[in-house]
């Protein structure tokens, strides 16, 4: 049975992103979204276990959304934005993915900065 993994690393400090909460969307046959899963990240950025796994790892599209303005809110960056009336550049950060193979390992790694972020299907 495959399994669903993520990995989110802060790159303004080359470090895990640690406390980033993950939640974890299934968009179902009617156009819908369901939460399947939530957790934070641990100190590796990682999750303790896998976000997806056995009979519930299956063909589908999902989202992946990180709370990334929360967790470089908290952080100790001298431009973090302490104004909460005032947006961050980057709030939810949204992946859209599709599983094809339900017999394989998906890993998003996050690679996250207060401006940017990219992401791949790591391994």
């Amino acid at each position: 049975m495959g399994y669903l993994t993520t990995h989110i690393l802060d790159t303004t400090k080359g470090i895990a992103a640690v406390g980033v909460k993950i939640h974890l969307y299934k968009h179902t046959a009617d156009g819908q979204r369901q939460r399947i899963h939530s957790t934070l990240s641990n100190n590796d950025g990682r999750c303790d276990q896998p976000l997806l796994q056995d009979d519930d790892f299956t063909v589908g599209v999902y989202e992946l959304e990180f709370a990334i303005d929360e967790y470089f809110n908290h952080s100790d960056l001298p431009n973090n934005n302490d104004d909460t009336k005032t947006p961050s550049f980057l709030n939810t950060v949204v992946i859209r993915f599709g599983i094809s193979d339900d017999n394989a390992h998906y890993h998003i790694p996050l690679l996250v900065s207060p401006y940017s972020y990219s992401t791949y299907r790591g391994s």
